[in-house]
């Protein structure tokens, strides 16, 4: 299985304002916009504001419905530079963007943030 990222779809509204985007998500959409390649190596995935988040709670459990979120597949961790994952429900995960971003730079041989 591939990594799945989840990001959040843009244009939600919140308690009646809105629309809204979640500038988290931006950041790792930024990523993929410099480095397109990464589409192909992560499967991506667009979900809704509202909660429940079902993909998220059915893999993770109901405590890590932060978004955007990385699960992690089956490939090996890489050896250096990425952080540590969270783990539950026996999968590996990230939910700050900071640390996806620095994760996928890590695996897949990309610049790190300045």
């Amino acid at each position: 299985m591939k990594d799945q990222l989840y990001l959040m779809q843009p244009g939600f509204v919140n308690a009646g304002l809105g629309p809204f985007y979640c500038g988290d998500s931006v950041s790792v959409e930024g990523m993929l916009g410099f480095f397109p390649e990464l589409r192909e190596k992560v499967d991506v995935h667009y979900i809704p504001f509202p909660r429940p988040r079902q993909p998220l709670i059915d893999a993770i459990g109901e405590n890590n419905q932060s978004v955007p979120a990385l699960i992690l597949g089956d490939d090996p961790f890489p050896t250096s530079g990425a952080p540590e994952p969270e783990r539950a429900g026996g999968r590996r995960f990230f939910n700050d963007e900071k640390k996806i971003r620095q994760f996928l730079s890590a695996k897949h041989g990309l610049p790190q943030s300045g």
